[in-house]
């Protein structure tokens, strides 16, 4: 669930205080933001403007279930039957992390 960015710049921001997912979040990604893969690297990456953030295989399943569709307990659940263990608290790090980057909205449930 690392984040790699490799673009030219980086923000110097990148958490918000405060900023927390729950349960019954629904997240999805931000409009200025692009999940795709990359034919030159062979994996999914996200596109922010001016920043490529390249993501592990975990990482991408991840932000695959964040279509506003599935609450933060729909997609831990949906990993935990794709893996044989997926830590709750560290699904919810980095779906916090990337909402405080704004790469990520949620709405309620």
């Amino acid at each position: 669930m690392d984040l790699t960015p490799t673009g030219a710049t980086q923000t110097s921001a990148t958490t918000r205080p405060g900023v927390t997912v729950s349960d019954a979040d629904r997240p999805r990604l931000a409009r200025h933001v692009r999940l795709t893969f990359s034919r030159a690297r062979q994996c999914q990456v996200l596109l922010h403007p001016e920043t490529v953030v390249v993501l592990n295989g975990t990482g991408a399943d991840i932000l695959e279930l964040c279509d506003g569709r599935h609450t933060v307990a729909e997609i831990v659940t949906e990993l935990g039957t794709r893996y044989q263990s997926v830590p709750d608290d560290e699904v919810r790090q980095f779906l916090t992390r990337l909402v405080a980057r704004r790469w990520l909205e949620v709405g309620d449930g």
